[in-house]
């Protein structure tokens, strides 16, 4: 777990998927309230041609503002932001938002992993990460990192996902504290934030 993490940055809602991951993302944040005192980044496999399109259909879901992330970019809270297509998203060491096309081995940009990894190196307070329907075993390792590094991790249910792969791969690994059902994760990851945030404004 940090002990040494910065209380000036907003917790953080950190969101992976990738096959049927549109919609289940879409639900997600439909479910977050308006006054949401945490930054979201998102993290969804895509062409980089349909990033401005998914940001749009996002938007149109969810009570917060929707962007496509840009290099230089820094977490605000009650501000939703997607990883464009054909780079990896990743938190620089001064805290800002960055594109990289390290690791060049991976075959999906943007990855889950490099940009749950990333968060679990910074030094920001422990918040929530989700791992959402989709093929393979992308963001396993990055959630397995974030649990251990104090955050609360999330995985979606068989139930719910059109692809059990991804969710899957992280709890057979250990890396999801909970396993739930799509419609359950946004109640309880505000509820989650909303206690961080509290926490950290007597730090």
């Amino acid at each position: 777990m940090n002990t040494s993490c910065s209380c000036r940055q907003p917790p953080v809602l950190a969101i992976g998927a990738s096959t049927g991951g549109p919609s289940a993302v879409a639900e997600l944040l439909s479910g977050l309230p308006r006054d949401l005192q945490a930054a979201v980044l998102v993290a969804q496999h895509l062409d980089q041609a349909f990033s401005g399109n998914l940001a749009e259909l996002l938007a149109q879901q969810s009570a917060l503002p929707v962007a496509v992330a840009s290099d230089g970019d820094r977490l605000l809270p009650g501000r939703v932001l997607l990883a464009r297509g054909g780079d990896h998203l990743v938190l620089s060491p001064v805290s800002t938002l960055r594109y990289t096309q390290d690791p060049l081995a991976t075959p999906y940009r943007p990855s889950v992993d490099a940009l749950f990894l990333s968060l679990a190196d910074s030094r920001l307070c422990p918040g929530v990460a989700v791992l959402l329907t989709g093929m393979g075993s992308d963001g396993a390792k990055g959630l397995l990192a974030l649990r251990s590094a104090g955050w609360l991790t999330i995985a979606q249910d068989q139930e719910t996902s059109a692809v059990y792969g991804m969710p899957k791969a992280a709890r057979e690994l250990g890396a999801a504290e909970m396993v739930l059902p799509l419609n359950s994760i946004a109640a309880l990851a505000a509820k989650h934030l909303r206690n961080r945030h509290a926490r950290s404004r007597t730090c």
